[in-house]
């Protein structure tokens, strides 16, 4: 049986899903977490496998060189970057990726970052433990401003699946839905107004970013862009941080131009401590967990393990840089 190697499988399943499909497929070995910096000890833990999967640890060039027996990469997420498929391609050795896992899962995540800022569930429950209730002079209190989304207008950037799906479930809402978008569709159409960024910036009570993350969308939420938005604008990036210039934002949130954010995504993960959106005024941060449900999971693992499938019968699916 072919030797696979699975270097960072704990994120994927912190044990309450199974390896079992792919153990099935060959003699696996899983490892938690393998460093993202110790070529020495990748290289170690690849050894003389033939099928390498990996999430976050780094598969340079001059790591597949020195893997002679390595025929398959499967990246398990959909970004692939920390793979050189150049270098992967000279060598002969396919790498695939994961398409499509957690559509449902992130475009639930963009609303409850919405309606956590709309509606500050987690700070009002907290203070009601803390007793503010209980010694509360009046029948009811909130601290912060409750927004009702109703009749209010989401500009979504980037109307692919997610993207739709965060629409539909804003428009349940009672939302009006901008969308801009390099290809628009007639799925899209049924949903929202396509507009240009332009528009959608001027328009829009909340911004929700889904784009992939190009030089074209790089910063796309910087001081110039901000400036055109309505003042009091809430912005939701759940998609890749570098999309927002993160010093512009945390100046906009404290003086009031956007009033608030909610980020599952920075532009250096995990955080750093100097982030200037960890000071920033009313701005929620959660650590990259949009994908992480369950179900989602779950179904990443199913893709992962018909990959290799596929691969083990000459027919590779989901092939990037090919």
């Amino acid at each position: 049986m072919k030797k696979i190697v699975v270097l960072d499988g704990y994120t994927l399943n912190p044990g309450d899903i199974s390896w079992a499909g792919m153990a099935a497929l060959g003699n696996l070995q899983v490892y938690d977490r393998t460093s993202v910096t110790d070529e020495k000890e990748i290289l170690q833990r690849i050894g003389d496998a033939e099928i390498v999967f990996t999430n976050k640890t780094p598969l340079s060039k001059g790591v597949i060189d020195r893997c002679p027996h390595l025929g398959f990469i499967g990246v398990l997420a959909t970004g692939y970057n920390v793979v050189d498929v150049a270098a992967a391609k000279e060598r002969g050795i396919v790498v695939t990726n994961i398409p499509t896992y957690g559509t449902a899962a992130v475009g639930q995540f963009a609303i409850a970052l919405l309606l956590e800022i709309c509606n500050r569930v987690g700070h009002h429950d907290q203070a009601v433990h803390q007793g503010a209730w209980e010694n509360c002079k009046d029948w009811c209190f909130w601290d912060y401003p409750l927004i009702e989304l109703a009749g209010k207008t989401m500009g979504i950037i980037g109307f692919g699946r997610i993207g739709q799906t965060t629409g539909r479930i804003a428009k349940a809402l009672g939302m009006k839905v901008l969308a801009n978008d390099a290809y628009p569709n007639d799925a899209g159409k049924q949903i929202a107004d396509y507009v240009d960024k332009e528009e959608l910036f001027a328009r829009s009570d909340v911004i929700v970013l889904h784009c992939p993350l190009f030089p074209e969308t790089e910063n796309i939420i910087c001081r110039d862009n901000i400036a055109k938005m309505k003042d009091g604008v809430i912005l939701i990036n759940n998609s890749r941080g570098p999309l927002v210039n993160e010093k512009d934002l945390a100046e906009a949130l404290d003086s009031g131009k956007v009033y608030a954010a909610g980020v599952d995504v920075v532009s250096t993960e995990p955080i750093r401590g100097d982030n200037p959106l960890l000071k920033a005024k009313n701005c929620i941060i959660t650590p990259h967990m949009s994908w992480g449900a369950k179900e989602s999971r779950q179904r990443l693992m199913d893709i992962a393990v018909g990959n290799l499938e596929a691969f083990l019968q000459g027919k590779p699916v989901n092939q990037v840089g090919a």
